[in-house]
């Protein structure tokens, strides 16, 4: 039998990125060679139980347009990318015959659909194969906060005075360029988006997030939304915006897939308050991240829960499935000009606003009470900075069955009068579709 040749493989998931990335580091660390793959499964594009693909047009762009750039950064590192629309079971398998598979290194993943995954990729190995995991998506890891999971509390502020008090965040890792001799197997041709079953679709230049994906677009915006413009320093008078690229850093994207990590955003915006200034704005900017991760802690605290019609609260409400209601409401033809609007922009560019995202969300629950899942599977269906955890957070939070104590419902004309007064938003989305 032909000796195989001994390699460390790198499993990429949400973090597809070669910064600060502790996996690729950790991968790295020995003589042994690297081999990086990615896997865009095929039941990530199936349909759901709602009727809706589950992952639609505009995030699988975003996600190919990452890998592309991922690629690249690994080539330079001098590690190949393997990139199959495949099952990650079936393909790691695969590798597993043609070469000795010393290390797999992998990001940590806890929920469902994720944590099946993983243990099927387990399931497939020789017991030779050391499988090695690591929390790579957090702000503050949790081996750095000073709460078990179980004590995660259920009010934000709480869980936010105790981690900013008592944790650090950790400092960023630096990858390793390898010598040439290590690109053993020549990198894969990325998929196409006609290979993922989609046909190209025009842009809507009105979009708010005319961005690509990958690691180096959002170092980019990074520096620009920093550095060039400082636009990080009225961040938190503008973030409520609903129209144009700059109201809002749009991180959120780059976060979703790990293009780039919290860490490095929020090194730069202390380095930004070192060299600029300091203020309520940048302070605002590292309080969203927070919300991100409290967001990732309460989904390890309740597990199948975050995904129940009861949520975490175990509430009961009298939630319906009326078809023309969830119709209108996704086709942005409801009695409410500022959800339609919203839903118009979802449905036509795969984003939203954060404001947006609150009052559709409010509508759909408090007002047409239809079941929040529902409304979560769409805008995971639909987003481009789709995060199981935000997502579901969010979604439980103003449907009252998450973490929100006061359990409130969005006043609709209140907050569009507020946030879009001189209706340059409303006006914006619906009037015809412009491309």
């Amino acid at each position: 039998m032909q000796n195989r040749e001994k390699i460390n493989l790198i499993w990429f998931r949400n973090n597809l990125r070669v910064n600060d990335n502790h996996i690729l580091v950790e991968a790295c660390k020995s003589e042994t060679k690297v081999v990086a793959i990615y896997c865009l499964d095929p039941r990530q594009f199936e349909v759901d139980e709602f009727g809706f693909k589950k992952t639609e047009y505009y995030r699988a762009k975003f996600l190919l347009e990452t890998l592309e750039n991922l690629q690249r950064n690994l080539e330079k590192l001098n590690i190949s990318l393997l990139v199959y629309f495949a099952k990650p079971e079936d393909k790691i398998s695969d590798l597993n015959t043609q070469f000795d598979i010393d290390n797999i290194y992998a990001q940590l993943e806890w929920t469902k659909e994720e944590a099946l995954v993983s243990k099927n990729v387990q399931s497939v190995l020789s017991q030779s194969v050391k499988y090695h995991e690591f929390y790579d998506q957090f702000l503050y890891h949790p081996n750095d906060i000073p709460l078990a999971f179980n004590e995660i509390p259920q009010v934000f502020t709480n869980f936010r005075k105790i981690v900013q008090k008592q944790s650090k965040v950790r400092v960023l890792k630096i990858p390793k360029t390898l010598a040439e001799s290590n690109r053993i197997k020549d990198s894969t041709p990325i998929p196409t988006i006609e290979n993922l079953g989609f046909e190209t679709t025009a842009i809507d230049h009105r979009t708010a997030f005319p961005f690509k994906g990958g690691e180096t677009e959002a170092l980019e915006r990074l520096e620009y939304y920093f550095f060039e413009t400082k636009k990080l320093g009225v961040y938190k008078k503008t973030r409520n915006g609903l129209v144009g690229k700059d109201y809002s850093s749009k991180f959120s994207a780059w976060l979703a897939n790990g293009s780039i990590s919290a860490r490095t955003i929020y090194w730069q915006v202390k380095h930004y308050e070192k060299t600029i200034h300091k203020n309520d704005s940048t302070y605002w900017l590292i309080f969203e991240l927070l919300w991100r991760d409290y967001f990732k802690y309460v989904s390890f605290k309740h597990g199948n829960s975050t995904f129940k019609r009861e949520g975490i609260l175990q509430k009961t409400y009298h939630w319906n499935t009326d078809q023309r209601l969830l119709r209108d409401w996704i086709n942005g033809t409801t009695k409410e000009p500022f959800v339609n609007a919203n839903m118009i922009e979802l449905k036509n560019t795969g984003w939203m606003s954060n404001r947006g995202r609150q009052n559709v969300a409010s509508y759909f629950a408090k007002d047409l009470m239809l079941d929040w899942r529902i409304g979560a599977a769409y805008f995971e269906s639909m987003l481009i900075d789709y995060d199981v955890h935000s997502n579901y957070g969010n979604w439980m939070y103003v449907s009252g069955v998450g973490n929100d104590p006061r359990d409130r419902k969005f006043n609709i004309n209140l907050q569009a009068s507020r946030y879009d007064a001189n209706h340059k938003y409303r006006n914006l989305w619906l009037q015809e579709t412009l491309f």
